[in-house]
């Protein structure tokens, strides 16, 4: 049986490494969204090499960083960062490049210069797929995590495997049933999140 301070202790050690991968993965996918608008060659370059990741089986990601970085928390974040990038990356450039052409007119007809078109046009009309590839990529890096406890992470994956390991029902679902909380909670919280930013958001 798992005690109650091992599960919290492990869960939050999966919230740090999830939110904290998460976190780089949108840093560096918005930008690199908003640069492949101006190139088409670092758009061709981005999209496959985020393909080419994404089609590399998940634990294959993992195990690879062990050679490469070696193992715990720095090998994880960046096993994780690497498939959490596509979903954000692509949604947030097609969101941000399916804009309706007149609205671009109109924004430089009034005087809005680039900054200011990208800051109140493109990127508040991307929300909904930019959301929405975050949202994903969320879910999928909780799930990620949980993978790479195998490379001495830690946090939630320690206790599944145990549970695995030693064929335990109970040390299983302690460790599968917050992992399960934490994607709803993922999806929720950018759900809420989107609702704030999004300017005349109306819930479906």
């Amino acid at each position: 049986m798992v005690g109650l301070e091992t599960i919290l202790e492990a869960t939050w050690e999966h919230i740090i490494l999830v939110y904290i991968t998460l976190s780089i993965s949108i840093a560096i996918s918005i930008p690199l969204a908003f640069a492949s608008l101006y190139s088409r060659k670092l758009e061709f370059v981005v999209m496959k090499f985020a393909n080419l990741v994404q089609a590399v089986p998940s634990f294959a990601v993992v195990a690879i960083m062990v050679p490469l970085l070696g193992i715990g928390f720095t090998p994880a974040v960046v096993a994780i960062m690497l498939r959490a990038l596509l979903p954000i990356v692509k949604n947030t450039y097609i969101g941000l490049k399916n804009i309706d052409p007149s609205l671009i007119d109109y924004a430089q007809g009034v005087g809005l210069n680039q900054w200011q078109i990208h800051r109140y046009i493109r990127l508040p009309n991307a929300y909904p797929a930019m959301f929405a590839g975050i949202k994903f990529a969320g879910i999928l890096a909780n799930s990620i995590a949980v993978l790479t406890a195998f490379i001495g992470s830690g946090g939630l994956g320690e206790i599944i495997f145990q549970g695995l390991i030693g064929y335990n029902t109970s040390t299983l679902l302690a460790g599968a049933i917050p992992a399960i909380m934490l994607a709803i909670l993922i999806d929720r919280s950018f759900s809420a999140l989107e609702k704030m930013v999004t300017p005349g958001y109306r819930k479906v």
